[in-house]
């Protein structure tokens, strides 16, 4: 067998696959509708705020940053992302901050959970368990418990919905249920053409990983496109341990396009992916159009993922899901199991020493015992 026909066999993947991150790729439609059920439970009752912060650190804040792009022109309060240790200074008893963890323990959240608390926001908390809900439970706080034993980055829908879901419970947004709704039929479709059932001849994420397998992929997109280009160059990190790069329209076209212009044998390291969609506006399509034809003057890999559906939810979760397909056969390509993030394990392993979560969880108890 050749190194090509594994994404063929399926023995041949899950020897590879051995946790089977696979399986969240082909479930992604039932996850996305489980998700959006399990949010409809969690009880909010907080007044609109002036602002919105979601704080998450790497597959636990990917969902704040598409909430960001996806609310970008539908609601007329800004929404942040905060993947620090402390909230921006505006933050405040105005503020609704999403504290989301879905292990549950990461130190970052954590700490800004603590100072949230002492700003007097309103606060909405979701995990799978954990420090976060305890303390949640403890000092009050709505929390969503969602579906343990996953990786952080498998769980997106059901770090998502509840974000969208709680939105429009407070009057920011609508027609929330038609988008979800579609979303899922969507991505029912996606899920059955690059299912590993479906051969590589006839299977555009096989393809795809195929050609930008030894390389580093660069993924541009564009508008509300801007996190899911961030997503799936995140997703060829962590489940094909591959390194990859992802910048956004119109932006790119000051700055990384320069980058092409002399880098002669060094481009051969490099595929681009450009994420494209059939309504794109006019002044996008000319640049992404325009900036092709540069770049393939040095750029031999160039690739277009086409997104499906109508709404903008269903439109960028058809992406991701064809990015999530994509990373998880390049793994098998490069003979990695997807699902295992030693370097990050080992990471967190060596902060705990630190003293620094310890320090944060006798804050949250002090304030416990107020």
């Amino acid at each position: 067998m050749t190194r090509l026909e594994i994404v063929d066999d399926h023995d041949g993947i899950r020897k590879i696959d051995k946790s089977n991150m696979l399986s969240f790729c082909v479930e992604a439609p039932r996850h996305y509708a489980k998700a959006a059920k399990l949010a409809e439970t969690l009880s909010v009752d907080h007044p609109r705020p002036n602002t919105i912060v979601v704080a998450g650190m790497g597959g636990s804040g990917i969902g704040g940053e598409l909430l960001k792009d996806w609310t970008r022109d539908r609601i007329v309060i800004p929404v942040e992302v905060c993947k620090e240790y402390s909230l921006p200074a505006y933050a405040n008893k105005n503020t609704l901050v999403f504290v989301v963890s879905y292990s549950g323990e990461t130190e970052e959240t954590l700490s800004v959970f603590c100072e949230a608390i002492k700003r007097k926001c309103m606060i909405v908390c979701i995990s799978s368990g954990g420090k976060l809900h305890e303390f949640a439970e403890k000092l009050g706080f709505p929390h969503l418990l969602v579906p343990s034993g996953m990786a952080p980055r498998a769980t997106l829908p059901y770090l998502l919905m509840p974000l969208i879901t709680t939105l429009e419970r407070i009057g920011l947004v609508s027609s929330v249920a038609d988008e979800i709704s579609e979303t899922a039929r969507v991505l029912e479709q996606v899920s059955a053409d690059n299912s590993p059932e479906k051969p590589l001849s006839r299977n555009f994420s096989k393809k795809l990983a195929v050609n930008i397998n030894g390389t580093v992929p660069a993924v541009y997109g564009f508008g509300f496109y801007r996190t899911v280009a961030q997503r799936l160059k995140t997703q060829f990190n962590e489940n094909s341990k591959n390194p990859a790069k992802w910048e956004f329209f119109p932006e790119l076209d000051h700055n990384e396009i320069v980058g092409w212009e002399e880098a002669a044998e060094f481009a051969k390291c490099f595929s681009t992916i450009f994420i494209r969609d059939a309504e794109e506006p006019a002044e996008i399509r000319q640049r992404i159009e325009v900036t092709k034809e540069l770049m393939s003057r040095q750029v031999k890999k160039l690739f277009e993922v086409h997104s499906r559906g109508e709404s903008r939810l269903a439109k960028m979760a058809s992406v991701i899901c064809t990015g999530d397909f994509t990373s998880v056969y390049l793994a098998v390509l490069r003979g990695v199991d997807p699902t295992p993030v030693k370097t990050i394990t080992l990471l967190k392993q060596k902060l705990e020493q630190t003293g620094v979560k310890e320090k944060v969880l006798r804050e949250l108890q002090r304030l416990v015992s107020k």
